[in-house]
């Protein structure tokens, strides 16, 4: 009998995964219906994407596990209608884009990029930027997406400090935790990187009272999640030139009103979410992994722990 895969994400999703997913199904040598139609009792797994259609989880009694397209899991982890093993998506090509994005950014504001591409206007303007050896970076965050940034940001000879709500070793990066461990990093970075999931330990995490430990003239880089950071708080840092700039790519409402302080803001880079998208031919072949393991009786991959949030 063929393994029943019910697609529910937007209808254009649909046309994007298909393909990759068939192709994957069949690298795997499994034998998969997937469809976007499929009576509930008849579904064995269930690829999900959180802003699709599908709310309510309870007529999935034989589904064996929810396999989420998304890194994020927030909007469905406090669902209480799902009881089946939920699985977040790590995949290369979003751990790839994000590191592309996150090193760019942090290049381009360690060699002050900026003031040359927006200075043409015939005035020569000396600044020579340190060396990386000399700018410490930190990144808020050491899961999958922190530590490869960190990591490759380390290899770029950049001093990284990581930090983590529990105690880590990550090769490359000193590693802090706790109240004092965040209060370490923060104390002591040129450029901040948030890589942390949301959480309601984490809402808010860059508060006044944060930004205030922090290095006048800071960069701020959030690419993880908005409501990270208390936007009142942050502007009124800016204004006074506590963060020297923030580049921001996550936010509260997506997309970002038009009339919010951000986008005039001088102090302000937004870009519109697209720091890390999950690409269909890696993560179809990631999804197959965890199909292929359910079937075998193995342990899912990227497993959500509920009572942690992520």
């Amino acid at each position: 009998m063929p393994i029943n895969v019910l697609f529910s994400a937007r209808p254009e999703r649909w046309e994007t995964y298909q393909e990759p997913l068939n192709k994957a199904f069949k690298g795997k040598g499994l034998d998969v219906n997937l469809a976007t139609d499929i009576p509930p009792e008849q579904v064995d797994y269930i690829v999900y994407a959180p802003n699709g259609d599908m709310n309510d989880f309870t007529p999935y009694k034989n589904c064996k596990a929810v396999l989420s397209l998304w890194a994020g899991v927030e909007k469905i982890v406090v669902n209480q209608t799902l009881t089946q093993p939920l699985a977040r998506m790590v995949d290369h090509g979003l751990t790839q884009g994000m590191i592309e994005w996150v090193t760019g950014h942090v290049l381009r504001h360690h060699l002050n990029t900026d003031l040359h591409v927006l200075g043409q206007d015939g005035e020569w303007r000396d600044y020579v930027p340190p060396l990386a050896q000399d700018r410490q970076v930190t990144i808020l965050g050491l899961g999958a997406l922190g530590t490869a940034c960190g990591q490759a940001l380390a290899g770029l000879g950049f001093p990284v400090t990581g930090w983590s709500r529990t105690a880590k070793e990550v090769e490359g990066i000193t590693c802090l935790h706790s109240n004092d461990g965040l209060s370490q990093a923060l104390n002591n970075s040129d450029i901040i990187v948030l890589l942390l999931p949301l959480t309601g330990n984490t809402e808010n995490l860059i508060n006044s009272e944060r930004l205030a430990q922090m290095k006048d003239g800071v960069c701020l880089i959030n690419p993880g999640r908005g409501p990270l950071i208390d936007d009142q708080a942050l502007l009124k840092a800016l204004d006074t030139g506590k963060v020297g700039h923030a580049t921001l790519d996550v936010f509260r409402i997506e997309p970002l009103p038009t009339d919010h302080p951000y986008w005039a803001h001088p102090k302000v880079t937004v870009t519109p979410h697209i720091a890390s998208e999950t690409r269909p031919v890696t993560a179809a072949q990631v999804i197959a992994e965890n199909i292929q393991r359910g079937e075998m009786g193995k342990p899912f991959l990227h497993l959500v722990d509920r009572t942690e949030g992520y």
